[in-house]
């Protein structure tokens, strides 16, 4: 999300040494899955990529790559809607291949859901797309168990993943469960089972947002953020790692499999994530909860 340019500008020379430098990265210490957006940067975070591959032969064989599609931002022609009809599904994916400068992607996942579009030519759709290998597996993003059912119900092809803003941070997805039958479970908007129905049917959970934007790992925003990095930067201590692995840890530690979605840039950042890319979280359950506290700011009901 953070390659190329949001302020409609070409990305020059600065992006593409930047793209360079953050995949080089995340090569180095053992990612190879890159997820995009047609939206991504209005298209440019895709094209700084697919420029990236071109000049890197082999490297395509070597990596998995995931985009997304479904949401239409603010502009000249419109407000900003979502958009999962089947012809614009069929339009953006070649855009994307055109800009990724391949022949065909590794996942497709739906942005978000079109309360517009019937599930059935979503789903057809998406079964077209799988039979010319255009996209070799397909999934979704922020949608709700019901929603994917309703999706699968109309494609032989596996939805494989959902990706969900999961983080120390966000934390809805993990509140829900336990404010069942208390008060404050109303106060809880993340649909009540999508997580234990994602492993019920081996769909991948990922995290979007994994890192919080960095809230707990230097740059925090309000009292309580502080206190959780205190602690986020105690374990790191006596784990001998980074805060960043501590926080992706947390969510890694999870029986649910989560898969966190990287979203930074910056390559000293993208470095110091390297034991959450190749080690099982060290995590006790004592400690596990002991971060989840400090982030609630307040004790278990």
């Amino acid at each position: 999300m953070g390659l190329g340019r949001w302020d409609g500008q070409t990305p020059d020379a600065t992006d593409h040494a930047s793209a360079e430098a953050a995949v080089a990265a995340a090569l180095d210490i053992g990612i190879t899955t890159f997820d995009h957006a047609d939206i991504y940067g209005h298209g440019s975070a895709e094209a700084v990529f697919g420029d990236l591959l071109s000049r890197n032969g082999g490297l395509r064989a070597r990596i998995q790559i995931q985009t997304k599609c479904g949401i239409r931002l603010p502009g000249p022609d419109g407000p900003g809607i979502y958009d999962l009809r089947p012809e614009t599904i069929r339009a953006r994916v070649h855009e994307s291949l055109d800009r990724l400068r391949t022949a065909y992607v590794d996942s497709l996942l739906l942005h978000r859901p079109d309360p517009l579009t019937d599930p059935a030519e979503i789903g057809a759709t998406l079964t077209s797309l799988y039979d010319e290998g255009l996209v070799l597996a397909v999934g979704v993003s922020n949608m709700s168990a019901a929603q994917i059912t309703a999706l699968q119900a109309h494609t032989s092809v596996p939805i494989t993943a959902n990706q969900l803003e999961m983080s120390l941070l966000r934390r809805d997805w993990l509140e829900g469960g336990v404010l069942v039958n208390t008060a404050a479970s109303s106060e809880v908007g993340f649909p009540y089972g999508t997580v234990e129905f994602c492993r019920e049917q081996s769909i991948e959970l990922q995290a979007w947002g994994a890192l919080a934007n960095g809230r707990f790992t230097g740059a925090p925003q309000s009292g309580n953020d502080e206190q959780v990095a205190d602690l986020v930067a105690q374990l790191a201590e006596a784990h001998g790692t980074t805060p960043e692995t501590v926080v992706l840890w947390w969510l890694q530690r999870h029986p649910a499999a989560i898969r966190p979605v990287i979203g930074t840039t910056n390559p000293s950042r993208i470095r110091a994530c390297a034991d959450a890319a190749t080690e099982s979280p060290r995590l006790s359950h004592e400690q596990w909860y002991s971060l989840w506290l400090a982030a609630r700011g307040a004790p278990l009901p």
